[in-house]
């Protein structure tokens, strides 16, 4: 298991951007695969983005691909999402997590989760 935090969110305009930020605490961040799902109000948790533990393969959802963005620094114990061209329909909650599969898009296969962050965008 590995405990995950995230920040970065906030209230920002339509296209505006943001970067969410998701720091990892132990040793063994390198070898889970990272992932950033969202919760609007109302909806199911949604995939968003998913990184491999070497940050050599990403996935993104047909909803945000070419606009948003997902890092990690192995060195740092953190994964980002780079947020662009943001739309009100991006507002939810932002969770990141960890999965020990080499890759993973479904939530189920993620084991440990952060609190999440807001991410509200006005029009």
């Amino acid at each position: 298991q590995v405990q995950l935090v995230e920040s970065g969110g906030g209230l920002v305009q339509a296209e505006g951007s943001l970067r969410l930020s998701c720091a990892a605490s132990g040793r063994t961040f390198s070898r889970y695969s990272m992932g950033w799902f969202r919760q609007a109000p109302g909806k199911e948790r949604e995939f968003v983005a998913v990184i491999s533990w070497s940050g050599g393969s990403t996935y993104y959802a047909d909803s945000v691909k070419g606009r948003f963005t997902i890092s990690r620094d192995n060195a740092k114990n953190t994964v980002y999402l780079q947020m662009n061209r943001l739309k009100p329909e991006d507002t939810a909650v932002y969770y990141c997590a960890a999965t020990s599969l080499t890759f993973a898009t479904m939530g189920k296969n993620f084991g440990s989760w952060g609190q999440g962050t807001q991410v509200t965008v006005s029009s």
